[in-house]
C-alpha cells in the first residue's frame, strides 16, 4: 500500500508540473531594495531541499574600490521570500568581485570568485571554497578554501595562430602575442563569470576569463575538485566570459561576451575534447553591446540563452531558446525591454537555472540610470518563469 502511494503521488506531482509547464507564467521581484551601493554580478543556486542561493558582489565600486565583499540571500519555498543579505566571502583590504556557484553531484556547494590584487582587472587572482553544511540560515560553514593556481596550455601558439598575421600592421595583435610569451602575466588574471558544470564522465569545467588578452579559457578537474589544470585559451579579438553547453554528440560549445571591435555580436568556440582544446571565436548573428551572457541545456534538449540583445546598451535583457542546440534561436521574450536607450535601465550579467519542478530561474544586475542624483538606484532581481512563457513572445 504504501509503494502504491508513493506511485500516486509521483505520478500526480509529474502531472502537476506538466500543467504548471504549460500554462505561461512570470513572476519577478528585487532580491533587496535598490541602494546606493554597486550591487552587480550575480549567481544563482538550487539547493537539494529547493531553497535557493544567491551571490553577488557590493561594495561601493568595481575593482578601485577595497571595500567590495561577496554577498549572498536565500529564496525560502516555506516562507516564499528572500532573506536579509549575508557575507559570503571578504579579501580583507582588496576588492572581490565576479562570484559563481555551482552544487556537484556529491551535493557539494563551491563558491569562486576574484579578488582583483592591483585593482586592474588582469590582476585578478581566483579563490574558491567548499561548503558541505549550506542550506541553513545565514552563510554556508566552508570547509576549506584554496586559490586556483594555472598555467595556460599552449597560450603562446595558439596567440601567434590567430594573430600573428596581424603583428606588423597592428600594434595590440603584437602586444598580445608578447605578453602570451610572459609568465607571470598569463599566469595572473584569470576568473570567473558563469556557472561551472560537471561532464558525464565527473570532469569538472570552471569557465574563466581574462581581461588582460580578452579571451576564454577553462580550469579543468579530473578529480573532483582535488587538483586542477588549465585549457588551452579560446582565442579571438576580444571574447570573454565564456558560458558553456554540452551537445548530445558530446561537443562543447561556449558562448561569449563580444568585448571587440564592431560588429558586436555574441561570440562562440567549440571544443571536441571535453574542454582541453577550442576553436578560436567566432562572431554569431546575436548581438551583443559587451555584457556578459549565460546559457544552459535543458532537461527537455533545448537551449536557453539570456544575453543583451544589443549592439551598444544594456537597456534590453531577452531570454532566447533554442530546438535545435543553438543552430538557430525560434523564441524570444524580453525579461526586460526600457526603449529609451540614455539614461534609462540597466539590466545585465545574467545567471540562469532549471528547478526541479521544470521552471526556469534567472538573476540579474538590475541598475536605474533614471533616477534623481543620489537616490538608491542598483540591486539585483529575480525572475522565475516557463517555457511556455518565453514561447507566448513578448505581448503586442
Amino acid at each position: 500500500m504504501d509503494a502504491m502511494r508513493r506511485g500516486w503521488i509521483v505520478l500526480a506531482a509529474a502531472l502537476l508540473a506538466r500543467a504548471a509547464e504549460e500554462r505561461p507564467f512570470h513572476e519577478a521581484e528585487l532580491i533587496f531594495p535598490l541602494e546606493k551601493w554597486h550591487d552587480h554580478s550575480s549567481a544563482i543556486v538550487e539547493q537539494p531541499n529547493g531553497d535557493l542561493l544567491v551571490c553577488w558582489y557590493h561594495g561601493s565600486g568595481e575593482r578601485t574600490a577595497d571595500d567590495v565583499i561577496i554577498r549572498g540571500a536565500r529564496w525560502s519555498k516555506k516562507e516564499r521570500a528572500w532573506s536579509q543579505p549575508f557575507l559570503m566571502a571578504d579579501t580583507p583590504g582588496f576588492p572581490d568581485t565576479n562570484p559563481t556557484m555551482y552544487i556537484d553531484s556529491k551535493q557539494r556547494l563551491w563558491l569562486f570568485w576574484a579578488p582583483i590584487i592591483a585593482n586592474e582587472w588582469h590582476t585578478a587572482l581566483t579563490k574558491y571554497r567548499v561548503s558541505s553544511d549550506y542550506q541553513k540560515q545565514g552563510p554556508p560553514r566552508w570547509e576549506w578554501s584554496e586559490v586556483l593556481l594555472l598555467i595556460p596550455k599552449n597560450i603562446g601558439p595558439k596567440t601567434k595562430q590567430v594573430f600573428g598575421g596581424l603583428a606588423a600592421q597592428h600594434p595590440e595583435a603584437a602586444r598580445l602575442i608578447e605578453r602570451a610569451h610572459d609568465k607571470y602575466f598569463s599566469r595572473m588574471g584569470w576568473f570567473g563569470r558563469t556557472h561551472p558544470f560537471e561532464l558525464p564522465s565527473g570532469r569538472f569545467l570552471v569557465p574563466l576569463y581574462s581581461d588582460g588578452y580578452s579571451f576564454g579559457l577553462m580550469a579543468i578537474s579530473d578529480d573532483r575538485g582535488a587538483t586542477w589544470y588549465a585549457s588551452e585559451p579560446i582565442v579571438c579579438a576580444g571574447c570573454i566570459q565564456p558560458s558553456v553547453l554540452r551537445r548530445k554528440n558530446g561537443e562543447l560549445v561556449a558562448y561569449l561576451r563580444d568585448n571587440g571591435p564592431p560588429p558586436k555580436r555574441i561570440h562562440l568556440s567549440v571544443s571536441k575534447d571535453d574542454g582541453l582544446s577550442w576553436t578560436p571565436g567566432v562572431d554569431t548573428d546575436l548581438p551583443n553591446p559587451g555584457a556578459s551572457v549565460e546559457g544552459m541545456v535543458l532537461r527537455d534538449g533545448s537551449w536557453v540563452l539570456v544575453y543583451n540583445d544589443t549592439e551598444r546598451a544594456r537597456n534590453s535583457l531577452v531570454v532566447a531558446l533554442s530546438d535545435n542546440e543553438g543552430r538557430t534561436w525560434r523564441w524570444r521574450r524580453h525579461l526586460e525591454l526600457d526603449a529609451r536607450e540614455k539614461g534609462a535601465g540597466s539590466f545585465h550579467y545574467p545567471s540562469v537555472l532549471q528547478a526541479r519542478d521544470g521552471s526556469l530561474h534567472v538573476t540579474y544586475s538590475f541598475f536605474r540610470n533614471d533616477l534623481p542624483q543620489g537616490a538608491p538606484r542598483k540591486t539585483i532581481k529575480h525572475a522565475r518563469f516557463n517555457l511556455a512563457w518565453i514561447k507566448q513572445g513578448d505581448a503586442r
